[in-house]
């Protein structure tokens, strides 16, 4: 039997593999003679956890792809974003289900908890592929047991991961991408200057409102002006290259200073069309950010009201390893950190017509 174009009839059931889907739960309570009631949900959760990030690194690999060329078309953008606002969609369901997770209690979970040992969420290959492809820095990840998270995998998985870090990563990417960013310099227009005379134009106007305000006492004067002057220095080191450089290597920043200012500027100028979509990305970018942020902290809230402080099945201290990598395994802290130099609309230096009409798509004449 076949269909009007000649090819097979597709059955749902075989198209989905179900056969083989719905057999691979074996959950190893039942092979001691009394199953665990709530260990497939365990298993299938699990599951659906490792299919959900085969498809993040499905989206993730495309941006990949996009952000390897040496240039990137403006109409991909509106690709990579969709790209990335799809992880952040999966990552919410990713969360949803911790609350199926949660309808299992410690008890329950104890019925079958032990037979597990020593296998662990950790050694997810595809959830640290994830991690390395975003771009987290080897050196911040958090040990475990003072080891490399490289050693709780096979030697074949450990390979993998190997060869994931000779891997340029999306960071490395989006950084090289930004710091081709157009505008920072066009023709007599230099994004850096104007904007460096915007901010000291907004830091004297605000020194001078607290030097003259009438309600402050000597003393909250004083509080207010050290405040002032710890904005101010944070501004400064943005101007001095030096500074920057220094605050690299101090890990404090990550991207190259070329890149943070044109982050900086899509940021400001989002509103100009040609920078829409830009922006579109970096916001999608830090919400993955988030969401896996998120995500790590809420299962090691979870994890907690599970185990207490009892060592997990990885060996490792299972809540507070798990809500140590929430704090320590992200990766865009840098596009967060630029609101600390948001200027107001009304304070922005305003573009020469030349630029304008370069954002705006302006028709250099009359359409025919």
């Amino acid at each position: 039997m076949t269909d009007s174009g000649g090819r097979p009839p597709v059955y749902y059931h075989d198209y989905l593999r179900l056969d083989r889907l719905l057999s691979s739960q074996a959950p190893e309570s039942a092979k001691y003679g009394d199953e665990a009631h709530d260990e497939l949900l365990f298993i299938i959760v699990h599951q659906a956890y490792e299919l959900w990030f085969k498809q993040i690194l499905h989206e993730l690999d495309d941006v990949h792809e996009v952000f390897s060329r040496p240039f990137v078309p403006e109409r991909e953008m509106g690709r990579v974003a969709s790209r990335l606002e799809r992880v952040v969609a999966i990552q919410r369901i990713l969360i949803d289900h911790v609350d199926a997770l949660e309808t299992m209690t410690p008890l329950d979970f104890l019925d079958f908890r032990d037979l597990l040992v020593p296998a662990s969420g950790f050694q997810s290959l595809q959830f640290r592929l994830i991690e390395n492809l975003l771009g987290l820095p080897h050196e911040q990840r958090v040990l475990i047991n003072e080891a490399d998270y490289t050693t709780r995998f096979s030697s074949e998985h450990r390979d993998i991961l190997e060869r994931s870090h000779g891997r340029a990563s999306l960071f490395e990417l989006v950084d090289a991408w930004l710091q081709r960013t157009p505008f920072l310099h066009f023709g007599d227009f230099d994004f850096w200057d104007s904007y460096r005379d915007a901010v000291a134009r907004m830091l004297d106007r605000d020194r001078s409102l607290i030097v003259s305000n009438p309600n402050l006492t000597e003393e909250g004067r004083g509080e207010q002006l050290a405040r002032f002057d710890a904005t101010a220095d944070t501004f400064a080191a943005l101007f001095d290259a030096e500074r920057y450089e220094a605050l690299l290597a101090g890990g404090i920043r990550r991207l190259s200073r070329e890149a943070f200012l044109a982050a900086l500027l899509i940021n400001l100028y989002r509103d100009e069309p040609i920078l829409q979509l830009p922006f579109r990305v970096l916001r999608a970018l830090m919400d993955v950010d988030e969401g896996f942020t998120t995500w790590r902290y809420r299962h090691a809230i979870m994890v907690q009201r599970m185990i207490g402080s009892k060592i997990g099945t990885g060996g490792t201290s299972g809540h507070d390893y798990l809500r140590e990598t929430a704090r320590r395994h992200r990766v865009w802290n840098d596009l967060f950190d630029l609101s600390t130099f948001f200027i107001p609309r009304s304070e922005l230096p305003e573009l020469p017509e030349s630029v304008a009409e370069a954002m705006r798509f302006h028709p250099t004449s009359e359409p025919r």
